[in-house]
């Protein structure tokens, strides 16, 4: 999950709304001759907008939209089954706020139900006498000082208050509260607690019961954000599991992680259980460290010679290359400092068992710290993104805007940047925990996945470093300058080819690479069929991504050069048969 700096209000609430990867919010144009209007287009984006938040599978509730609902579905089975709203609550609790459950066991077998949550179908009167005996103190009180559930069952006000005091005190468990009676299974409903506790005891419970309808709820979570407030509704059934809260929070609703898209919730789990266990720390001893023939404790040789002595108070003198004893060492041995007994055993298989498994652990520690630096280095920049985007929307926007004489509604174009890199980020990140369990069999799998991220990644860097650096000389200068449009359009092409080329990742990911063709050498990405599904709003295209991997260097991204073309607008590899650009659809 991501640290607390992600609460930073980074984004505007109409940003955020947005699901980069299932519909989304326009990012300019993405025509190839590179003319963006960006006056024209207002009424536009606001059409896009309405449009997706029509088809969003999840909304935001804040307190009182929670108790409004509660409300609503309490009154709903109050009318339906003509019973009173106390009993309804007590019903929908009992049914975790399942309305249509609570429907249907009702009308199947009423009389299980009423036995089941402890609701008679005629309550019963006290006694008409003038006094009664209390059933917990058993002291006698005149009839109007006590109290009783719908069974009866009378008890002073007192012992009411302290049966009911521990119980709130106890925790949520005193929503399903029963008569005091051990013989009873009658149901204490809200009435009675807001009747008999203090107004400290009736808070306690009513936060209880607001709590309940979110956390009992199937179709309901709070925000994991620490601190959060905000409920999110979600439309069960929907294709994306991502979230965004109004807190500017992502998260997974099926496993409540951060937003990981595009790697399943299994596999996320895995990565952080990794990151968290000590398996890599046990990896790191076999792989740099040997054990002391004596007393078997682990001991790293990081300089000198071969001559090793163990801590106190073992100090057992070794050879670090045999593990004998270093008083059996000499010149018979090939001298002091030149021990061949270790190659002699080596040779005759005695070394063998060891040196496999600590070749091992080294393979498999470098292996899992290369994918997990690059995993949070990414961490590292979406959270330095963040900040930068929180800064040019609360200073340097209205900086830039006097600077260039330009209006901030004008301006909107380097905030679309800023949150494609933030988006941008968060995939890569999470592609580097794909890629270190993608199985290492799967050659052609793995080059087509190294391609695809290679590309993305290499796209990704040009648009930060455009937004980032490219950006201060325009807000640093002392007078409006000419290129600005320039800048305007590079940064504004930049941030629909990044888009693109993230969307053929994510696109490639989450149907498992099966795009791959049955050569292991060469791999094939489907043309994608366009548009509004796409993160590019309106009309935007994502063109074919198609690349024969032909072999996997350091960087991954290795190409059969013969037949292919690089565009020189957006650096993609294009067949030579192609005299347009199949990503940014520029002409050759």
């Amino acid at each position: 999950m991501d640290s607390e700096d992600d609460m930073h209000d980074a984004y505007d609430v109409e940003s955020l709304d947005e699901d980069f990867y299932s519909g989304g919010t326009p990012m300019g144009s993405e025509d190839g001759d590179a003319d963006y209007d960006f006056v024209d287009h207002d009424s536009e984006d606001s059409e896009d907008i309405t449009s997706h938040r029509q088809q969003q599978n999840y909304t935001i509730l804040n307190i009182a939209d929670i108790r409004q609902h509660q409300d609503e579905d309490i009154s709903r089975v109050s009318t339906v089954l003509s019973i009173s709203r106390v009993a309804a609550c007590v019903l929908l609790r009992h049914y975790k706020w399942s309305v249509s459950k609570v429907h249907d066991e009702w009308f199947a077998n009423e009389e299980n139900v009423r036995k089941a949550v402890g609701l008679l179908e005629r309550p019963v009167e006290m006694p008409c006498t003038k006094e009664l005996t209390c059933g917990i103190c058993f002291e006698s009180y005149p009839r109007d000082e006590m109290s009783a559930a719908a069974c009866s069952h009378p008890f002073c006000g007192s012992c009411w208050r302290g049966y009911i005091r521990t119980s709130i005190t106890d925790g949520p468990g005193c929503l399903m509260l029963r008569c005091p009676d051990p013989s009873c299974g009658a149901a204490v409903g809200e009435d009675m607690i807001n009747m008999l506790t203090s107004y400290d005891d009736k808070e306690k419970y009513s936060r209880y019961l607001l709590r309940s309808y979110v956390e009992d709820n199937r179709k309901t979570k709070w925000c994991p954000a620490p601190g959060c407030e905000f409920a999110v509704e979600f439309v069960m059934g929907s294709s994306s599991y991502d979230v965004t809260c109004n807190c500017s929070y992502s998260f997974c609703w099926n496993c409540t992680e951060e937003a990981h898209r595009p790697v399943d919730c299994a596999t996320v789990a895995k990565w952080i259980l990794k990151n968290c266990a000590e398996s890599e720390n046990m990896n790191w001893i076999l792989a740099n460290s040997k054990p002391c023939p004596r007393c078997k404790r682990p001991i790293e040789k990081n300089q000198g010679c071969m001559h090793i002595t163990c801590t106190p108070p073992c100090k057992f003198e070794f050879c670090w290359l045999c593990l004998g004893a270093w008083s059996e060492h000499g010149e018979r041995t090939g001298g002091f400092y030149a021990c061949n007994r270790y190659e002699a055993a080596r040779q005759e298989g005695a070394y063998d068992e060891s040196e496999r498994r600590r070749e091992m652990a080294k393979n498999s520690l470098e292996r899992y710290t290369h994918y997990y630096e690059r995993w949070a280095t990414n961490q590292s920049s979406r959270q330095k993104a963040l900040a930068d985007l929180h800064s040019m929307q609360m200073e340097k926007l209205e900086k830039l805007s006097d600077r260039q004489s330009q209006p901030e509604s004008q301006l909107k174009f380097i905030i679309e940047a800023w949150l494609q890199i933030v988006e941008c980020r968060r995939v890569l990140k999470w592609t580097y925990a794909y890629g270190y369990y993608l199985p290492e069999h799967e050659h052609a799998k793995r080059q087509f996945f190294e391609y695809l991220q290679g590309e993305a990644e290499a796209g990704l860097e040009r648009l930060h470093q455009c937004a980032e650096k490219e950006l201060l000389v325009y807000l640093e200068a002392e007078a409006p300058m000419k290129d600005f449009n320039d800048f305007r359009t590079k940064l504004a092409g930049l941030t629909s080819v990044t888009r693109n080329y993230f969307e053929n990742l994510v696109r490639a990911l989450e149907t498992g690479l099966k795009d791959v063709g049955p050569s292991s050498n060469q791999a094939t990405c489907s043309k994608s069929s366009s548009s509004k599904n796409l993160v590019g709003g309106k009309g935007s295209k994502v063109g074919k991504a198609k690349a024969t991997v032909a072999s996997s260097r350091s960087g991954g991204r290795s190409l059969d050069d013969g037949n292919l073309w690089s565009c020189e607008h957006c650096t993609y590899a294009n067949p030579r048969s192609a005299n347009t650009c199949q990503m940014c659809e520029q002409h050759r």
